[in-house]
């Protein structure tokens, strides 16, 4: 099946080449290039301390942007309608591996945190592969239960079933910052699915509930909390981190310190290389940096809701749902560690997608990215459609079909 996978036409190999959509492939490749750079910088001081070698982490990141790029080139071969039929076995998959990595003997704690499964010299994080699968099996059930979804209340309450688990899992390692993203993007596809808007204020108030109880449910949450509105109140203690980061910006000014000459990342400011990579992008590049990349981060966003708009126009709805989930990941990852990093919300470990060092971050953001690229490319040649059900035959006769349309 591998083999004839790779001899059919994709967005790697038609009649044209190449064919990708280039704005939202430049723009990746841009915000991946630069943080290649940023993490360099950011990780020198650090990786010489401990491991002797001040490009230790500067090499690991390149070997999981190859990894990701790889896995990227994997993943723009297989038609969607492979993931409209799998949906459900991957979220189980999914779930398998939050509960595994809460298994002692299993699970890696790091930071008090048990977030990861090793795997020799690499670590997974299980609930990145979470937030992509959730987005996959939600996007499935929107297309299969679109009737009960928009007038039933039960087609809304379904879904949620689901996701309450999840979350739960998330909650336990934990890690809050990935549980809010990933509810924020489904709650988001549930609305443009066709839920009543009526239907979520009950929703609303269970989730701010819910999210009061976990906030004051452990000490250091409430930590967090109460130090983010005043860090100076006890910068030396636990506002220390974010204290640091808001002195980065204030030392970068407009145009910055210049590349590699952070003060900062001298083992200032904590975790300089990982969630607060942006600070010593702001402190380097200065204010006017700050911006260009934040506005990065809008252009492809913004590009991957067009994607998901046209999908939608062209009546594949299930590429259309994974766009919007996609792109709302990436929204809700990039609105919270940049709040984070300027003080508008309370810490939490959460990656920057694209910029920040981390192996299983990295290979999704280059798999969101090539899905991303397939659904734009199945909507131009038509491959895609309202209701898939993938056979690998079926699948080849229509790529046959869009190389005769090609031909004439």
């Amino acid at each position: 099946m591998l083999a004839r996978l790779l001899a059919a036409p994709s967005p790697l190999h038609t009649r044209r080449g190449i064919d990708l959509d280039f704005p939202l492939l430049a723009g990746c490749l841009a915000l991946l290039g630069l943080g290649l750079v940023m993490i360099t910088s950011a990780s020198t001081e650090v990786a010489a301390a401990l491991t002797g070698n001040p490009l230790y982490h500067m090499l690991r990141h390149l070997i999981y942007l190859v990894l990701g790029l790889s896995a990227g080139v994997v993943t723009l071969l297989v038609p969607m309608a492979f993931w409209q039929r799998f949906g459900g076995t991957l979220l189980l998959m999914a779930v398998a591996l939050l509960i595994m990595v809460l298994l002692p003997g299993i699970g890696r704690e790091v930071n008090g945190a048990n977030r990861w499964i090793g795997f020799g010299m690499f670590n997974v994080q299980p609930s990145e592969l979470a937030k992509l699968f959730t987005v996959l099996f939600l996007a499935g059930y929107l297309v299969r239960r679109q009737t009960e979804v928009r007038e039933r209340l039960i087609g809304f309450l379904k879904p949620l079933a689901v996701l309450a688990p999840i979350a739960g899992l998330l909650l336990a390692e934990p890690d809050f910052g990935a549980t809010v993203v990933l509810v924020g993007a489904s709650i988001a596809m549930l609305f443009l699915g066709g839920v009543n808007l009526w239907r979520f204020i009950p929703l609303a108030a269970g989730v701010l509930a819910a999210g009061a109880l976990v906030m004051t449910g452990q000490s250091y949450r409430m930590q967090r909390l109460t130090n983010f509105v005043d860090p100076w109140a006890d910068q030396f203690g636990a506002g220390y981190q974010l204290s640091q980061a808001l002195i980065a910006f204030g030392r970068g000014e407009w145009f910055g310190v210049g590349l590699g000459n952070s003060v900062q990342k001298q083992f200032y400011l904590p975790e300089a290389h990982t969630d607060f990579v942006f600070a010593v992008l702001a402190e380097e590049l200065g204010m006017v940096g700050a911006l260009a990349t934040v506005a990065l981060f809008v252009f492809v966003s913004v590009r991957a809701l067009y994607i998901g708009l046209w999908a939608e126009k062209a009546k594949q709805l299930f590429s259309a749902y994974v766009a919007y989930g996609l792109a709302f990941l990436w929204i809700g990852q990039v609105l919270i560690n940049i709040g984070v990093n300027v003080g508008l919300l309370p810490t939490k470990g959460l990656t920057l997608p694209f910029l920040s060092y981390g192996g299983s971050s990295l290979v999704i953001c280059c798999v969101s990215l090539a899905l991303l690229l397939r659904i734009e490319w199945e909507r131009r040649t038509e491959l895609g459609s309202e209701e898939a059900d993938f056979k690998e035959s079926d699948f080849l006769e229509g790529h046959d079909a869009v190389e005769v349309k090609h031909a004439r």
